[in-house]
């Protein structure tokens, strides 16, 4: 397929397949994407007669993560195999960086979220969320760094920063997305490896592990002085935030610098969420969403229990869900009218959920890339150009550029 094969808008009506039982391209069942109702709704697609969108890049094989490079027009791609490129979206070429780690590339898992120094390349550090393996199976998801140097395309000093605790036998929900502060504390992800104990004591809502977790650290992999439960000696000190189940989607808001994150329910239940320092988001006691087949409720609403801070969007048992994966505040100049809206890939959905927001008011609005079947795994807005890229989760995926025609 020639890269520069544009799509053409002309206001088509999307039938958004929101649930649809899809199976992972890989062949491994992933709950984000199975288990949905069969239950489809038809929305707008909202993409007007002066977008473009272009297949920048193919040939991608389940890209991850997309990240943009400062004064340099190519992207950085993780794929979960492992792989991390140097996309061209003028050319269409990428190459492979070297010296990243060796990744546990089994269901959910493998190379994950990357990442910049918020001061590179002064500070030429490139982050890696990636799924790792001890001799025994168990795996957990874990945080590096290493200097890139984009012109020998490669990583130097890579070094681990932290390993989740504790190891499981599991190959799925390993969360796992990354974004900094304007303190330049990193923030980063855990699912709860999908146990399925719903109740008090599942891990998600057990402070003596990281699991079901949002970790905070200095950009150095060390544990900031004012993380919420570092003088507890009951808890992780590496902590900001629990009760999540599977959160893989992850950005800092660009005007009030709050942490926004998404996280897939069980049976819907999918979460936009607003982080607060030692908050206790709910999964499982608090949810909206209710178990695989039964239809039944898992917890109580969030609003039963003052002891929660509830989604500031969600999707709740019967709606069909979303499972939404990355997201991204746009702030460029192309898409005037989509100044400081949110930005959230829809995989089993298959679309590009674009929602307004005012404080914590969420609406969701025109949806994007709908009826293409495309599972939409990560977003990325670019400021200096002001284009919106996507990756899809596919084995042979494109890296998708929308612009305005002309």
């Amino acid at each position: 397929m020639d890269r520069r094969t544009y799509l053409t808008i002309s206001g088509l009506t999307a039938g958004a397949a929101l649930a649809g039982c899809v199976g992972s391209p890989s062949g491994d069942a992933d709950s984000e994407s199975t288990s949905r109702s069969d239950d489809a709704s038809t929305t707008d697609s909202g993409e007007s007669d002066d977008i473009t969108v272009e297949r920048a890049v193919t040939g991608l094989t389940r890209p991850w993560s997309l990240e943009s490079l400062p004064d340099d027009p190519r992207l950085l791609v993780t794929e979960q195999r492992g792989r991390l490129l140097l996309a061209d979206p003028e050319s269409g070429s990428t190459e492979r960086v070297g010296g990243t780690p060796e990744v546990y590339a089994r269901g959910q898992g493998g190379l994950l979220d990357v990442a910049l120094h918020p001061r590179f390349p002064s500070e030429p550090w490139l982050y890696l969320t990636y799924s790792a393996a001890r001799n025994d199976g168990t795996s957990t998801t874990h945080l590096g760094r290493g200097r890139l140097d984009t012109d020998a395309a490669r990583l130097t000093e890579f070094e681990q920063l932290h390993a989740a605790e504790p190891f499981v036998e599991s190959t799925g929900h390993f969360g796992s997305r990354l974004t900094f502060d304007a303190e330049e504390r990193l923030y980063m992800t855990v699912g709860d490896r999908q146990f399925k104990n719903f109740g008090p004591d599942h891990v998600s809502q057990d402070l003596t592990n990281e699991l079901g977790c949002v970790l905070r650290f200095e950009a150095d992999g060390s544990v900031p002085a004012d993380n919420p439960f570092v003088d507890d000696s009951d808890a992780r000190d590496t902590i900001f935030s629990y009760g999540h189940r599977n959160p893989q989607g992850l950005t800092t808001h660009p005007e009030t610098g709050e942490i926004w994150e998404s996280e897939f329910g069980e049976q819907d239940g999918d979460e936009l969420n607003v982080l607060e320092a030692g908050a206790n988001y709910g999964w499982p006691v608090a949810d909206e969403g209710c178990t695989y087949g039964s239809g039944e409720p898992i917890g109580v609403s969030h609003d039963e229990r003052d002891d929660v801070v509830a989604p500031v969007f969600s999707w709740p048992c019967g709606s069909g869900g979303f499972p939404p994966s990355g997201m991204a505040f746009y702030t460029g100049e192309t898409f005037s009218d989509w100044q400081g809206d949110l930005f959230v890939g829809g995989l089993a959905s298959q679309y590009l959920a674009h929602f307004t927001v005012d404080g914590r008011t969420v609406t969701e609005v025109d949806p994007l890339l709908a009826d293409r079947g495309w599972r939409v795994r990560d977003v990325l807005a670019v400021p200096e150009t002001g284009d919106l890229y996507a990756i899809v989760d596919a084995g042979d995926a494109p890296l998708v550029r929308l612009s305005v025609d002309g």
